[in-house]
C-alpha cells in the first residue's frame, strides 16, 4: 500500500502536464503592434506584423481582448472605389514569413469597445494559435491619422 501513494502522486503530476506539451509557445516574433483610435465609435483596428521563426505553418484561429466584446480578422479590399471587408476565421503564417497586418489590408477588428481608446493607451491582444497554444501582446494605440 505505501508505494501506491507515491505511484498515485507521480500520475497527478504528469496528467496536470500533459497540456501543456500540445500547447508550447509558437516560434513567431509579433512587432509593431498598434491600434488606431477612433474617438467616438465602438470599433478599432489592430495592426502588427507577424513573423513565423520555425519550420512548420502556424494558424493563428482567434484572437481576444479585454478591451472589446469580440475580436475578429478581417481583410480591407478596394474594388474600384468601393471598399469591401470581409471575416478571415484563421490567419496562416508560412514557415520563414512575415505577414503584415496593416491599414487597408489585414487587419484585427476589435468590436463593441468596452471603453474608448486613447491615444497612448496600451491594450492587450491574446493570439489563439491552432494546436491550443496562445500569445499576449500588448498594441499601443495611435492617433486616427497615424499610419
Amino acid at each position: 500500500m505505501p508505494r501506491i501513494r507515491p505511484l498515485a502522486s507521480l500520475l497527478v503530476v504528469l496528467l496536470a502536464a500533459l497540456p501543456a506539451v500540445g500547447a508550447g509557445p509558437p516560434n513567431i516574433t509579433i512587432t509593431d503592434a498598434w491600434i488606431r483610435a477612433v474617438p467616438g465609435s465602438a470599433v478599432a483596428a489592430a495592426y502588427f506584423d507577424a513573423r513565423n521563426n520555425g519550420s512548420q505553418p502556424l494558424t493563428i484561429v482567434g484572437i481576444r481582448s479585454s478591451a472589446a466584446a469580440n475580436a475578429m480578422i478581417h481583410e480591407s479590399t478596394l474594388v474600384g472605389t468601393r471598399s469591401t471587408m470581409r471575416v478571415h476565421e484563421q490567419l496562416s503564417l508560412p514557415p520563414g514569413q512575415t505577414v503584415h497586418l496593416s491599414p487597408g489590408g489585414m487587419h484585427v477588428m476589435l468590436v463593441d469597445l468596452r471603453q474608448p481608446l486613447r491615444p497612448g493607451d496600451e491594450v492587450q491582444l491574446v493570439l489563439l494559435f491552432e494546436g491550443g497554444a496562445s500569445r499576449a501582446i500588448t498594441a499601443r494605440v495611435r492617433a486616427l491619422e497615424a499610419q
